[in-house]
């Protein structure tokens, strides 16, 4: 069980980093502060690059927290929340399939956090090092 959970928090919270990293430096093909912030200031998420910092911090930290299985009821709040944003602001009103850039993987993601928050990161997590 613990291996399935280790697997599940690597690639989820791994993923959730480099979503981060796109939207503060630019990494991995992602337009950073400035882009990123322009876009949501088109969406009506104000102040932009403000908001854009504030969510890549929070998937760059809830990513990694989640990905390390440490903290988890925290990681899991801040991936939920990321999430939930990109649920009411941009893949809500398409309805819910992904392919109509609906909010099904979002919601999936946030089932992921929820379950893995609730149940804990399993054996296999950076808490070993401080027991």
């Amino acid at each position: 069980m613990s291996l399935g959970l280790l697997i599940i928090r690597l690639v989820v919270g791994l993923t959730f980093m480099g979503h981060g990293l796109q939207k503060l430096f630019g990494w991995f093909g992602g337009h950073g502060l400035k882009g990123t912030g322009g876009w949501m200031e088109s969406i009506g998420i104000r102040p932009g690059i403000w908001m854009a910092f504030l969510a890549g911090l929070s998937e760059l930290i809830g990513g990694f927290l989640f990905a390390a299985g440490i903290f988890m009821p925290i990681s899991s709040i801040l991936i939920v929340g990321t999430m939930l944003v990109a649920i009411f602001k941009v893949h809500g009103q398409n309805g819910y399939w992904s392919t109509s850039n609906g909010f099904e993987y979002n919601l999936i993601l946030i089932a992921v956090a929820i379950g893995i928050g609730l149940i804990g990161g399993g054996n296999y997590t950076l808490e070993l090092l401080w027991k």
